[in-house]
């Protein structure tokens, strides 16, 4: 008579009892580590607020510049028009985005603050209109420099018949830049300006506890973020021990792969599609001689929503070998339908970003390469192929 083959958990079963007390001491575990990152955050909220703040700071004080007196053409114009001189701006160097700082900022603020003085600024004019400043205080003491008198010009030579002209005039030597001057002025009032300007480049809040509580958010989101490895890890133990080796093998795989797609699909929202998105809107605020007022909380909420839209959306090449697992669509399908694809992923770039071409780009191209990558992984994994075994 055959025997019955054994099972793998034929020694390892456990009663009801079991399970739940092995639940509560991996909650307990998860709730110990996300006490800890939350804690650890609160204690570094501050720099946590400014990083999360840094893609608005920033697009604040582009927007604060005057804009040029002549009007760009040609390739500046649409540069300008696409958002690529504002990615220019904001990335000038890679470390200056975490630091907040660019050379533009600093030479200001080295100018604005002298020797530690925050009433001083520093005026650069030419020598001349100094010297036409002080004439106009005290005449007497400051007469105006004699003009040279201008060199008579010489007479024409005579030019006979067999003499060959000159068809192309010498260009005149550009005249030399006139001699500059730095004055320092020093004033309560310059101070005042100088945080007036400041005060407007920065979002405000609008009453007492919203910036506290937008610190505690910012906190606690952080300390979820942080500690979701390790609540992931804990939650993986109980699960892991009911599995068999082939299942744990599927775990492994697809679930580093959704972890790295969610990370490159949030840090490329975060670091690429927000300048142009910024930038259009504030300058749609431009357009119409509105003065942005940002308010913090609603920036937050923001700037954590449309990355966590681009990771979820990055998930599309998992989504595409799931469907074609459990036999609803097949590779086949996939290329058949890849112009009708292409439509629904521009027509959600178009829903899901602002209306500008630039950030719905920035997420069409993306999946586009995705959806490609989504049908190289069905034909590279086949289902019961010899590479994978299906579950």
């Amino acid at each position: 008579m055959k025997q019955p083959t054994r099972d793998l958990f034929d020694d390892s079963t456990m009663t009801f009892g079991e399970h739940l007390e092995a639940l509560r001491k991996h909650l307990i575990l998860a709730l110990i580590g996300l006490t800890v990152a939350v804690l650890v955050c609160l204690w570094k909220g501050e720099l946590i607020v400014d990083f999360v703040r840094s893609p608005i700071d920033r697009a604040l004080k582009i927007y604060a510049q005057p804009e040029p007196k002549t009007k760009k053409t040609g390739w500046e114009k649409m540069k300008d028009d696409w958002g690529l001189t504002t990615l220019g701006e904001y990335y000038g160097g890679f470390g200056d985005y975490f630091s907040g700082k660019t050379a533009a900022d600093e030479d200001a603020r080295r100018e604005a603050a002298i020797e530690g003085h925050s009433e001083a600024i520093l005026v650069h004019l030419s020598v001349e209109e100094l010297v036409q400043a002080l004439h106009q205080v005290n005449p007497g003491r400051f007469p105006l420099p004699e003009k040279p008198a201008a060199p008579e010009p010489a007479a024409p030579a005579a030019i006979t018949p067999a003499e060959p002209v000159a068809a192309e005039p010498v260009p005149a030597p550009a005249p030399p830049a006139p001699p500059m001057v730095s004055l320092k002025l020093v004033a309560p009032e310059f101070a005042q300006f100088q945080a007036t300007v400041e005060q407007s480049r920065r979002p405000v809040t609008l009453n007492v506890q919203e910036a506290f509580m937008t610190y505690l958010k910012v906190s606690i989101i952080a300390g979820v973020l942080l500690a979701s490895p390790w609540i992931f890890y804990q939650l993986w133990l109980f699960v892991a021990a009911g599995l068999y080796p082939h299942e744990r093998k599927y775990v492994y795989l697809y679930g580093t792969m959704s972890l790295v797609l969610f990370l490159v699909g949030a840090f490329f929202c975060f670091f690429a599609v927000f300048p142009f998105v910024l930038d259009f809107l504030l300058k749609f605020n431009k357009s119409l001689e509105i003065q942005p007022q940002i308010r913090l909380s609603e920036w937050i909420s923001f700037a954590v929503v449309l990355p966590l839209m681009f990771g979820i959306s990055f998930q599309l090449p998992l989504v595409m070998l799931f469907l074609e697992r459990i036999s609803i669509f097949s590779a086949t399908v996939y290329r058949e339908q890849r112009r009708m694809a292409i439509l629904v992923i521009a027509i959600l770039s178009s829903v899901l970003t602002p209306a500008d071409p630039m950030s719905m780009l920035l997420m069409m191209f993306p999946l586009i390469f995705l959806y490609e990558l989504g049908i190289r992984m069905c034909d590279w994994l086949p289902r019961g192929g010899s590479q994978l075994e299906t579950v």
